[in-house]
C-alpha cells in the first residue's frame, strides 16, 4: 500500500458506466480491505471467502447427505416440478398469454413489481434479504480486518484480491457467483479431477483454478490483460498453502480467444513455452470456464477456441461451463429477456450438432443440487453444463 497516496485512498469513485458484481452485497458484516490501486487506477480489495465445510472427503460425503435432504423440496427430488416451481410455471404461462398489457397500469405505464420493504417474518421470511453495506477499509483501518483474519484458519478461507466495479471490458477482475458454483462442483466431485491436467478459459481472479489446484495435478489458468493476469497470479500465491498438501501446481498464462495461436513471445510475461503447449495437448482432460458468456462476440470466440483446443488434444476431454442467467428488460422487445444466455444456448446447441468426422460433442446440464462449500448466494439462475468432447479418430 506504500505507493497509494492518502488522497487517492480517500476519493474512491464508482462511475455510472461501470459493472458491479453483487457477490459482496450478500455477505453480511464482511470487511473488504483496499490494498492498492491497480495499473489503471481501479481500487483493489482483499476479501476472505470462507469454506462452509471442511474440504476433505468425509466432509463431502456428510455434506452430500444433508444437501440432498435440504434441496429435495427445491428441486422435487426428480424430474417433476415442485409446487413452487409449478406455480411459477403457471404464472409465467398466464403472463405470456395476457401479453404486455398485463404489465401496464391504467395510464399505460409499465408496472414493476418490487419486493416489499416491510413485512412480517412469518409471511416473507424467504423473500427478505438482510440489508448489507460492505465495509471498505483503507489506510489506518486494518485492525478490524486483522481481527477477522485471526478468526479464520489458513485452510478455512480462500483469499482473493479483486475489484468491485469496473468497465465491462474488465469484469474479469471482479468475483462472480458462477465461479463459486463451479468451485463447489469441483470440491463435490473431487475424485473426478484428482491428478488431472486442467485448462481454465477466462480464469479472472482465479477462484475456480485455485480450488481445482487443491485436487488436480496441474492447472493452466488463462485470461488476457497483463494487469488481470498479475492479479490472478497474486491470488494463486496468496492461496499456495491450500495447494501444497495435494502437490497441485497452477500456471497463469495468456490465452486470447480472438487469436488462433498461443502467445509464445518470450518478451511477454505470461507467454507459453513450447514444452507447456505440448504438456497441455498431451495431458489435458478437463477444460472449465465460469461466467464468461455475457457478450455474443466473445461467446462465439470462446467456442471457436474451445473447438480448436479440443481438436488438438491427444485425449478426449470433459468441459464444464458455469453461467448465471441474467434477466434484463429491453425496450426493443418490451419484455424481460436473457439475450446473452440465449446466444450461449444457441451456440452450445450448434456445437453439439457439429459433425466433422473428428470430434463428437455431447451436452448435458448438471442439476445444481450438490452441496455448497463456499459462502455465496446460490440463486436459481445459476447453471452448470457438461460437454463430453470425444475423439472419433
Amino acid at each position: 500500500m506504500g505507493d497509494v497516496t492518502e488522497k487517492e485512498m480517500d476519493n474512491l469513485t464508482f462511475k455510472s458506466d461501470t459493472v458491479l458484481s453483487d457477490v459482496h452485497l450478500h455477505c453480511p458484516n464482511k470487511s473488504h480491505l483496499m490494498v492498492r490501486l491497480n495499473a489503471v487506477g481501479q481500487p483493489v480489495f482483499l476479501s476472505y471467502f470462507k469454506f462452509l465445510w471442511n474440504t476433505d472427503d468425509r466432509a463431502s460425503e456428510k455434506c452430500a447427505r444433508e444437501t440432498t435432504t435440504e434441496r429435495e423440496h427445491q428441486y422435487g427430488g426428480g424430474d417433476g416440478l415442485t409446487n413452487r416451481d409449478g406455480n411459477n410455471l403457471k404464472y409465467e404461462k398466464e403472463l405470456n398469454s395476457e401479453g404486455i398489457e398485463a404489465l401496464l397500469d391504467e395510464d399505460g405505464d409499465l408496472e414493476v413489481v418490487r419486493r416489499p420493504q416491510r413485512a412480517s417474518d412469518s409471511e416473507t421470511e424467504d423473500l427478505m434479504r438482510d440489508r448489507v453495506y460492505p465495509v471498505i477499509l483503507m489506510r489506518g483501518k486494518e485492525n478490524a480486518f486483522e481481527e477477522e483474519e485471526q478468526e479464520c484458519t489458513c485452510s478455512s478461507v480462500v483469499k482473493i484480491e479483486h475489484t468491485m466495479a469496473t468497465p465491462l471490458e474488465d469484469v474479469g477482475k471482479q468475483v462472480w457467483r458462477a465461479a463459486f458454483l463451479l468451485a463447489d462442483y469441483i470440491l463435490f466431485k473431487r475424485d473426478m479431477f484428482r491428478s488431472c491436467t486442467v485448462l481454465e478459459l477466462g480464469g479472472g481472479t482465479g477462484i475456480a483454478s485455485i480450488t481445482m489446484g487443491m485436487i488436480a495435478s496441474r492447472v493452466y489458468c488463462t485470461d488476457v490483460g497483463e494487469d488481470l493476469l498479475a492479479m490472478c497470479e497474486k491470488n494463486v500465491a496468496l492461496n499456495k498453502h491450500l495447494m501444497e498438501p495435494g502437490g497441485g501446481e497452477i500456471k497463469v498464462k495468456e490465452l486470447d480467444w480472438l487469436k488462433d495461436e498461443f502467445c509464445t513471445d518470450p518478451e511477454a510475461l505470461y507467454s507459453w513455452s513450447e514444452e507447456e503447449i505440448a504438456d497441455l495437448h498431451d495431458h489435458c482432460t478437463v477444460i472449465m470456464a465460469a461466467d464468461v458468456f455475457y457478450d455474443d462476440d466473445l461467446t462465439d470466440a470462446f467456442f471457436r477456441t474451445l473447438y480448436r483446443i479440443t481438436h488438438n488434444l491427444k485425449h478426449s476431454c470433459t468441459v464444464f461451463l458455469a453461467i448465471e442467467k441474467r434477466l434484463n428488460f429491453t425496450l426493443r422487445q418490451m419484455d424481460v429477456t436473457c439475450e446473452a444466455y440465449s446466444h450461449f444456448r444457441s451456440t452450445l446447441n450448434d456445437l453439439e450438432n457439429l459433425h466433422d468426422g473428428k470430434m463428437k460433442y455431447s451436452v448435458e446440464p448438471i442439476k445444481p443440487d450438490f452441496c455448497q462449500f463456499l459462502t455465496y448466494e446460490r440463486i436459481e439462475q445459476l447453471e452448470l453444463w457438461k460437454i463430453m468432447a470425444d475423439r472419433l479418430t
